[in-house]
Formats: structure tokens, C-alpha cells, sequence
């Protein structure tokens, strides 16, 4: 499943293996300052819209990689039995939003605000 940590002054997705190769993507690294807001989603899969390139999805199931709508680039790492999750909102990065599934957003969200403005 994949990871939001802090590590220094960047915010990071930490796929794993699999998720590297259905996103065909690397771990994700943005500068903290680029973070303009994180809020908790209760339907993290619904919350996933947009044309997938390049990623993996399966309606309802999973969606994991880059989709791309009228509302701009986000990154999704997000599976049915997490449905919870965290939107990361971006300025000024190659992506706008992060969509990642977690089972305890609130405690994830917490952990990366205790670091302070970074």
C-alpha cells in the first residue's frame, strides 16, 4: 500500500513494487511548500476521475498512476478495501492533486503536520 511520509522539506508517496509497476511511476517527491492543502476523503476510489495515462485502474476496484481531466494532473494509489483516503492539493508541480488510500487518514495527516511548515 502506498505511504505519505515526510522526509526533510518534501512530501513523499512510497509505492510498492507492484504499485511501481501498475503506475508505471517511482516513488513521488514534492517540495512541502508546494502542498497547499490535505483533507481526508471517505470514498478515496470514487474521488479518482479523469483519463488514465499511464496507471492501472479498474473502476470501483483500484486506480494507481497519473489521470489527467479539466480539473488537472493527479496522482492516484488507491485500492477498494482501503477506502479511505487523502487529498493532497498542489501548486506549481507537475501534479495538483494526490489521491492516496490509507485506513487511518486522520493519523497519517497528523504525523505530517507534527513536522511542522517544513
Amino acid at each position: 500500500m502506498a505511504e505519505l511520509v515526510r522526509e526533510g522539506p518534501n512530501l513523499v508517496v512510497k509505492l510498492s513494487a507492484v504499485e511501481k509497476a501498475e503506475a508505471f511511476h517511482n516513488d513521488i517527491r514534492i517540495p512541502w511548500s508546494a502542498v497547499q492543502s490535505i483533507t481526508v476523503l471517505d470514498d478515496a476510489i470514487h474521488a479518482v476521475h479523469g483519463l488514465k495515462l499511464p496507471g492501472s485502474r479498474l473502476p470501483g476496484v483500484f486506480a494507481i498512476g497519473t489521470f489527467k481531466s479539466a480539473d488537472g494532473t493527479l496522482f492516484a494509489a488507491v485500492h477498494h478495501h482501503t477506502p479511505r483516503g487523502i487529498k493532497v492539493t498542489l501548486l506549481g508541480e507537475p501534479y495538483d492533486t494526490l489521491i492516496i488510500g490509507t485506513p487511518k487518514p486522520e493519523e497519517v495527516i497528523a504525523s505530517l503536520k507534527q513536522l511542522g511548515p517544513g
